[in-house]
């Protein structure tokens, strides 16, 4: 989102500079959160009428490190058409919220590309290796980040753990894309939802941003229990090409 004044300033011939990009300080989680010790979500993946996959997460608290692992596989007759079998990984600290690592092994379609992103707080770096598993090429990069940031996989994870109140923001640093992007996570409202596994009384929260994935993946939304748990019910991602939704099917502690 351009900024205004800066836009009328060059309009106006005064050659104004845009004002510098503030981060925010990505903020612990509340002291009274219990992050589940071992819990495995499975979700039903719709895109219009049509089941179109599972994704399970399974979250696993090792120390003060919250590990998330994460996994997308298209079924039926999407599967024939575009079969894409994804893999994530990430983690961050219970205590201060700041993302451990994340990383990612795709393969969607014929594209099969494998990435792992670390931080370094005391450098203030964050480093990007990436192999193309079909061409086998392979990059790296380094750019700067904050004193702690998130990461796109935890962020969902660590947000639970933040007090959720109608008509305000829970804002955070998230490394994005070697980038460092401010999401916002915009609490809309109450709303009563059912899914494979229940009904439930949820609180509805759009993550946005000025930049980066989240805000050129189209519009995303997360129902999280409206509870001590903030267990995320369900997810819809309105894409380019379509809505998809994610129904919770199951919630385990194993």
């Amino acid at each position: 989102m351009a900024g205004v004044s800066s836009a009328h300033a060059q309009i106006l011939g005064l050659g104004a500079k845009p004002a510098p990009v503030v981060i925010p300080t990505l903020q612990p989680p509340v002291p009274e959160y219990v992050f589940p010790q071992h819990q495995t979500l499975t979700f039903t993946v719709d895109w219009r009428v049509f089941t179109a996959g599972t994704a399970v997460f399974q979250i696993e608290q090792q120390g003060t490190t919250e590990k998330v692992t994460a996994t997308g596989d298209t079924v039926g007759a999407v599967n024939m058409l575009f079969p894409v079998v994804d893999r994530f990984q990430a983690g961050f600290d219970t205590k201060t919220g700041c993302s451990t690592g994340f990383s990612k092994q795709l393969q969607e379609g014929r594209r099969k590309v494998n990435t792992d992103l670390t931080f370094n707080y005391d450098t203030g770096k964050q480093m990007q290796y990436e192999k193309n598993m079909v061409k086998g090429t392979s990059k790296s990069q380094t750019a700067s980040i904050p004193a702690c940031v998130a990461d796109s996989l935890s962020a969902i994870f660590y947000a639970a753990s933040q007090k959720f109140v109608v008509g305000q923001d829970v804002k955070f640093p998230l490394a994005d894309a070697m980038r460092t992007v401010t999401v916002a996570m915009k609490v809309e409202a109450k709303e009563e939802i059912k899914t494979p596994a229940g009904t439930f009384q949820t609180i509805r929260v759009q993550p946005t941003a000025d930049e980066g994935v989240v805000k050129n993946r189209g519009h995303i939304w997360i129902w999280y229990t409206d509870d001590a748990r903030h267990l995320p019910v369900q997810i819809r991602a309105k894409l380019f090409w379509g809505t998809i939704t994610f129904h919770l099917q199951s919630a385990e502690a194993k």
